[in-house]
């Protein structure tokens, strides 16, 4: 067990495994806040860096990006609006604030952006320093729901990048939390929704979140997308060539193809640059989540949705490894990390 100066926490420490390690509670320096991590959500991306998979993660790092907990001290040269004891959400990405993205209000393509939980010690751990920068109180929420703001607001910039018009005929590929979380917000806004997902839990939960209809697999648009047959916005929301290609064709002309999903580093596709040309098509990357935590909060609370819905798995991190096991054989939807009694 640890003493009251170490904790365990759940690190990337060799190729292929996440381990729980002893690790020393962090200290502070100047603009930072200690945060005793209540709720920390596991993401695909943490499956990515345990493969080796995400080229700027740090060996022996800590996980958890998507995480929530209480302020258990603030540094004395910290300047901050929030108290010891506030619920709060943590925008794991934090930017340099002097190169050229950062100052043109692109800081999520910061060049030397730091990632908790990704390039410098995360969430998944009874505690975690943070800078005050990226500390968003989320007071009336519970922590599991609280932890749910860092993947809500990367879905609200996927919306966002789709420029998406009410009355509009969408298609999000992939009901995973991410998924769900697109279908939830175009839904709200207005669109018609189709989703299409293999699993049978995962559709129906898509219902729930607004679908209009669901599909098991391929997706039939009933005709040519030349003569307005298709979709107006296709979100990709698994991550795979193949529906990476896909969501190509299932865009009508002057359709719009986000690509939400993290393909592995190395994957290609083949594009038709004629098919392209004469649909005019616009085809869009998400990455992170730029201005988006602060909306996601809110829509959080506003409580359109039942948000809660998307996690299904709650462990200690003393259970961490049976946690592990059930996102990795991918059964669940959000499987959430609870390091501390709170």
């Amino acid at each position: 067990m640890p003493d009251n100066n170490s904790m365990n926490a759940a690190s990337w420490e060799t190729p292929g495994a996440i381990t729980v390690v002893q690790k020393l509670v962090p200290e502070m320096k100047p603009g930072d806040i200690l945060v005793r991590v209540a709720a920390s959500g596991i993401c695909g991306t943490d499956m990515h860096i345990c493969n080796g998979e995400t080229p700027h993660a740090g060996q022996h790092v800590t996980i958890g990006h998507e995480f929530a907990g209480y302020v258990q001290d603030i540094h004395p040269q910290t300047t901050t609006d929030v108290a010891v004891g506030d619920l709060v959400a943590v925008d794991p990405n934090v930017p340099c604030h002097q190169c050229s993205f950062c100052r043109s209000a692109k800081y999520h393509l910061c060049h030397a952006l730091d990632c908790i939980g990704v390039t410098c010690n995360g969430g998944m751990a009874s505690h975690v320093a943070v800078p005050s920068s990226a500390i968003f109180k989320a007071s009336g929420l519970s922590p599991e729901t609280a932890s749910l703001a860092e993947p809500l607001s990367c879905a609200i910039h996927a919306v966002d990048m789709g420029a998406l018009k009410t009355g509009d005929r969408v298609l999000v590929i992939g009901a995973g939390p991410i998924g769900l979380m697109v279908t939830a917000l175009c839904a709200t806004s207005g669109a018609n929704v189709t989703v299409s997902e293999p699993n049978d839990m995962r559709r129906s939960i898509a219902n729930e979140f607004g679908a209009s209809s669901t599909v098991a697999g391929n997706v039939d648009i009933g005709g040519d997308p030349i003569k307005g047959f298709g979709y107006d916005v296709v979100f990709e929301c698994v991550g795979l060539a193949a529906t990476m290609e896909a969501a190509l064709g299932y865009a009508k002309a002057g359709g719009t193809v986000v690509w939400v999903g993290v393909a592995k580093p190395g994957v290609t596709i083949p594009v038709a640059p004629f098919d392209v040309y004469r649909r005019e098509l616009t085809i869009k990357s998400t990455y992170t989540n730029p201005f988006g935590m602060g909306r996601a909060i809110k829509v959080l609370k506003d409580q359109k949705v039942n948000w809660n819905r998307l996690i299904s798995h709650t462990f200690t991190l003393d259970e961490f490894g049976e946690a592990w096991e059930v996102f990795r054989k991918n059964t669940g939807l959000k499987v959430c990390v609870r390091p501390n009694k709170c």
